[in-house]
């Protein structure tokens, strides 16, 4: 692989990490019911861990009100335990037809709990930023047929992605974060 290949790996390693973050920050609660909130749960449909999405409709039809209409009902008690099991802290009410999940307001105690999850997130990404510039300088020490200086300056290019990539990380956590203080 020549250089600018050893680049562009890294450049996609690194805009992944950060939309693993993006994806992350979706599930963390905030004031307002979205339907994201519910992305990573799994139900045990038909003996499998299926996601929710895979089995049910999912809408916010309210600010603080999210409603799932799984699409056979046979699954209304499975995806009531789903949610029940997530550590969301919400309270799913059954009709017989249609689950209802009010979004209570959040405490203190819990934003600040919430901003410890997405801190946790944050630091992931970074971590994951850091590993693919790693790679991407050994990759490019070990580049054959090419002269010190270009390994040197394909080197500094590496650093200015990470530096780039992280910084945007600590956007998109620094906006999360005044999301979720927010009363």
């Amino acid at each position: 692989m020549t250089l600018p290949d050893h680049l562009k790996q890294a450049k996609q390693l690194m805009g992944k990490s950060v939309d693993a973050v993006r994806r992350e920050f979706a599930t963390v609660r905030t004031g307002k019911a979205t339907t994201s909130l519910l992305d990573l749960i799994r139900v045990d449909a038909y003996g499998t861990e299926t996601p929710l999405n895979q089995v049910a409709s999912v809408s916010a039809p309210e600010a603080r009100l999210l409603t799932v209409q799984p699409w056979d009902r046979g699954l209304l008690k499975a995806v009531e335990k789903a949610i029940m099991a997530s550590d969301l802290g919400l309270t799913p009410a059954n009709d017989g037809h249609l689950i209802r999940i009010p979004v209570p307001p959040l405490n203190e105690e819990r934003r600040k709990e919430l901003v410890k999850v997405a801190h946790r997130f944050a630091e992931e990404g970074r971590v994951a930023v850091r590993h693919a510039r790693t790679e991407a300088i050994g990759k490019i020490k070990k580049t054959e047929h090419v002269s010190e200086d270009e390994k040197k300056h394909a080197e500094k290019e590496v650093q200015k992605l990470h530096d780039d990539h992280t910084k945007h990380i600590e956007d998109i956590l620094k906006a999360k974060e005044a999301e979720i203080l927010e009363v």
